[in-house]
């Protein structure tokens, strides 16, 4: 069973889709506000979010972003990346490109249809949970399911957390990828801390260089972060 994440502020609305959405077969919480939203993503493990954007104690984009920057405390990795459907009433064009720049995955305009809804909701959990399993970059392929790179028909050997960070890399390569970001995205274990990172990274750097690899580099930006490109 998937669990969704409703934060919609409007009590007509919000219970009439709590009702819905659990006889098809979903768990529901509900936010009514982006306080309480913070919370559930902190404490919850969340599959799909549906937020609305005008709430009572701030924009639902902000929230998105936040969220997608791995900037709001707490928030453990996976969620950072977890599918998120925009509700709103709004239907200026430029409001949807800024939703979706902000991250969200689809944009649902106000009044809609229980069944388009649950289509646009079935559609973001597939494309999400059933990921390609295999990753290639270069010269360098990232087997997701099997937790394996391969090199030149040879396996570098990257341990659980090495291998985190290396497909996240992979995943979002040739993006300058924040440090918090990247700290949020792998911290499953709450383990994980600002001036631990560059240690795990240099880790994966000298993995690659032992393997003999020269055509990718992860490389370091000055006061953001990290970067995954190809040198040639």
């Amino acid at each position: 069973m998937s669990n969704l994440l409703l934060i919609e502020d409007d009590p007509i609305l919000g219970r009439g889709l709590v009702v819905f959405l659990e006889l098809e077969g979903f768990g529901v919480d509900w936010s009514h506000d982006l306080k309480s939203a913070a919370i559930a993503c902190q404490n919850k493990n969340i599959d799909l979010m549906l937020l609305d954007l005008n709430l009572p104690d701030g924009n639902g984009l902000d929230f998105l972003k936040m969220l997608r920057g791995g900037s709001m405390p707490g928030l453990a990795g996976a969620q950072t990346d977890t599918p998120v459907l925009i509700l709103t009433a709004k239907t200026d064009e430029n409001a949807v490109v800024a939703g979706l720049q902000a991250g969200a995955n689809d944009y649902i305009r106000k009044p809609f249809g229980n069944k388009e809804l649950l289509a646009r909701i079935k559609t973001a959990l597939k494309e999400t949970q059933n990921p390609g399993s295999q990753i290639q970059y270069g010269d360098i392929h990232v087997l997701l399911d099997q937790r394996r790179v391969i090199f030149n028909d040879r396996e570098i050997e990257f341990n659980p957390r090495e291998f985190d960070i290396f497909s996240y890399f992979v995943r979002n390569s040739e993006k300058v990828i924040k440090r918090e970001t990247l700290i949020a995205a792998i911290n499953r274990d709450g383990d994980i801390f600002d001036r631990t990172i560059d240690s795990h990274i240099s880790h994966v750097r000298n993995r690659l260089r032992k393997a003999g690899i020269k055509t990718i580099r992860i490389s370091s930006v000055y006061g953001i972060g990290y970067r995954l490109e190809k040198l040639c």
